[in-house]
């Protein structure tokens, strides 16, 4: 039978919290949604404002949004400086790449320009492969890259960048915090450890950083990464598997695009048979 049939989800998303609930809803699934983030707007920084005065002064070549977010928020910073529509002409002067569809929907938003477009799944080795095929569009050596942070750095990105000759100038425009609410959180790691979930998704790699962190704070990090052994784990992309196989989660799905609804509805698709996967696996030890 098709869709979830009755499995309890989790999810740790936050921003979209109440559309990942209803989606696991309509494929037959029980949602419990623990949010695990909360963006929180950087105070205007040294850096955003030399980035911001280099744009408009044209000393960058290229300018990388790594996200939708980064991209407001810089707006928001520029209007401190000059006004938006100054911003804006300083950008539509400047190569602008964007790593998937949301910060191309802010550049749609501004009226400015998009050079080059990274494809799925949009991880930093997709940006610089987009980098190495259009020469034409963008040029790195010898060139000024700024790049909009996605909460957090990107050092292979940047020394990606740097090995090609170009001098890379990155700025943190906001940050990921926990929750103000840590209750359900905590709820969720209990339930968690106590086997009473059958499949658990993360839509960021944060969403585990953050949990794992709860976890050891409640004296539950043994606990909690043991029951991601046994319960199914559903990783949105490349990004997220790469956080979660680095702290000894084996990742059972990726959906065939990073995109939510794909993730949602693969996992109900296949989250029956991997649970029987992997009870098999469990029993032969």
């Amino acid at each position: 039978m098709s869709g979830f049939n009755g499995l309890r989800v989790l999810s740790f998303e936050s921003r979209r919290a109440k559309e990942i609930a209803q989606l696991i809803s309509n494929h037959g699934g029980v949602p419990i949604v623990a949010p695990s983030t909360r963006e929180v707007p950087a105070p205007p920084s040294e850096d955003e404002l030399k980035l911001i005065h280099g744009l408009l002064e044209r000393k960058f070549d290229a300018i990388i949004f790594m996200t939708g977010v980064g991209a407001r928020a810089l707006v928001q910073v520029a209007e401190t400086v000059c006004s938006r529509q100054d911003f804006f002409a300083a950008l539509s002067h400047t190569r602008v790449v964007v790593r998937g569809p949301k910060p191309a929907a802010a550049m749609r938003e501004f009226n400015v320009p998009v050079t080059l477009a990274v494809p799925e799944p949009n991880t930093w080795r997709e940006i610089i492969t987009a980098l190495d095929e259009n020469p034409s569009k963008v040029s790195l050596p010898a060139q000024r890259i700024a790049v909009q942070e996605h909460g957090e750095p990107s050092p292979e990105l940047y020394a990606a960048l740097r090995q090609r000759g170009a001098e890379v100038f990155p700025v943190r425009v906001y940050r990921w915090e926990l929750p103000e609410d840590i209750g359900p959180l905590k709820d969720a790691i209990r339930s968690l450890t106590k086997d009473q979930l059958d499949v658990v998704m993360f839509t960021s790699s944060v969403q585990f950083v953050h949990a794992a962190r709860i976890a050891a704070e409640m004296g539950l990090e043994k606990l909690f990464l043991a029951a991601l052994t046994r319960i199914v784990v559903a990783s949105i992309g490349p990004i997220a598997s790469e956080t979660l196989r680095e702290n000894g989660v084996a990742v059972d799905l990726e959906p065939s695009h990073p995109k939510m609804g794909f993730l949602v509805k693969e996992a109900a698709e296949r989250s029956a048979d991997l649970i029987q996967l992997k009870a098999r696996k469990h029993t032969a030890k």
